[in-house]
């Protein structure tokens, strides 16, 4: 078996992606490397000083002999599919590539089984549990009252790849709040929450996941995010690996609130359980411990955080080397421009040179920041990412969670 294919599969076995044609995986790897090539490309972009001639971009990531994931194509199948996008795409010169074109939107679980074979002429998302009386909702129903809902990230929450970071994505999309659809109901009376429950491959094992897509919501969660039923993603209706035909999206909460392939929503009690997704993901969305009731949940909201995407290297007139870091900003609940960058370790963290700050209307979407750098000696770097204000929470960054690393070889 040849290395690069032995240590890919590895990788892939670590993220629990299913097993693959051989053949087809050793084209992707030689794909991967080829895109990784042409990423040298210089992009259509201004100069960080003046008169300077943009060489190449650096490659960024992680140096640890595992070959990254061919990005921009879905791996594996059903619970184990992963589709990762590639970040270094965007570029603030250019605001259309801040919409992710909806192939490439990252893809966690693609339609298998049951929920590959959904026929929408006879698709009804069924509003029942503790009401006066439950209703089955047409699909044409929801269509008919879908408007637009405006930008939205979806950002899985175990985008933890140092390669990529590639599980998050952002679109435009049509769709209906789901208090209006509840609106459609009268709920007994007492406290209650929302289960809402999609259609699951529950036939084919699986090596990351367990079967099971259903999340558990407060009244006010829904209201404060804004939840919705998405029928459409960039204008067209949903694909089906990501959720054909209804699909929930929560903005500013991570991914696996998002429940695809929408098949009924209940009005449970305030004592309702916690799903098997929800305790599948309490780490990952941090929570203290798994909690054994729904109500026991802190919402999986995304904290404000930031990665760098893409490091250039320019030439500056006089012959020096000058490097621009470019990223995304995401997550939070206070607008802010507070980031702050360091290279190395225990150096002191410095504000990042260029980051428009986002109104409260930007929240739910990323932002671009770059910063100007010259590194005093070749060798290797790692950038890690802060926050200036200590009031906004942001427990992702604290972790050094979205570190990357870069080899500079020349200054």
């Amino acid at each position: 078996m040849p290395e690069s294919r032995r240590r890919f599969l590895a990788t892939l076995g670590a993220a629990g992606v299913a097993a693959w044609n051989l053949d087809r995986l050793d084209a992707l790897i030689a794909s991967s490397a080829a895109s990784q090539a042409a990423a040298s490309t210089p992009p259509p972009a201004s100069a960080p000083t003046p008169g300077a001639r943009f060489v190449r971009n650096v490659p960024l990531g992680r140096f640890d002999g595992r070959p990254s994931p061919p990005l921009g194509t879905l791996l594996g199948a059903g619970l184990d599919a992963r589709q990762f996008f590639d970040l270094t795409t965007l570029s603030p010169d250019k605001p259309d590539t801040l919409i992710t074109p909806t192939d490439r939107f990252f893809v966690r679980t693609a339609a298998s089984g049951p929920n590959a074979a959904i026929d929408a002429a006879r698709w009804s998302v069924f509003i029942g549990g503790r009401v006066r009386r439950a209703i089955d909702l047409p699909l044409a129903a929801l269509r008919s009252d879908a408007r637009p809902m405006g930008t939205h990230l979806i950002e899985c929450s175990g985008n933890a790849d140092p390669a990529n970071f590639g599980l998050i994505s952002t679109a435009r999309w049509t769709g209906i709040p789901l208090t209006k659809v509840l609106d459609r109901v009268s709920p007994l009376t007492g406290a209650w929450r929302v289960c809402v429950t999609g259609v699951d491959d529950e036939d084919t094992p699986s090596r990351s996941s367990m079967p099971g897509a259903s999340w558990i919501f407060s009244p006010d969660d829904l209201a404060r995010t804004g939840a919705f039923l998405a029928t459409k993603i960039n204008d067209a209706d949903l694909p089906r690996d990501h959720g054909f035909p209804v699909r929930l999206v929560v903005p500013n909460w991570y991914g696996c609130t998002c429940i695809k392939w929408v098949r009924r929503i209940d009005v449970v009690g305030d004592d309702e359980p916690s799903t098997t997704q929800m305790r599948e993901f309490a780490v990952r969305t941090h929570q203290d411990g798994i909690p054994e009731l729904a109500r026991d949940f802190q919402p999986p909201a995304i904290d404000l955080a930031a990665v760098p995407v893409r490091v250039e290297q320019w030439m500056t007139p006089a012959g020096h080397p000058v490097y621009r870091v470019i990223g995304i900003r995401w997550g939070g609940s206070t607008p802010t421009c507070a980031l702050t960058i360091r290279f190395t370790l225990n150096a002191p963290f410095v504000p990042v040179d260029q980051c428009t700050s986002p109104d409260a209307t930007a929240l739910t979407t990323w932002q671009m920041w770059s910063h100007l750098w010259r590194p005093e000696a070749t060798g290797r770097y790692r950038i890690v990412m802060g926050v200036a204000d200590p009031s906004i929470r942001t427990r992702r960054l604290d972790l050094r969670y979205y570190t990357r690393e870069v080899q500079i070889d020349e200054v």
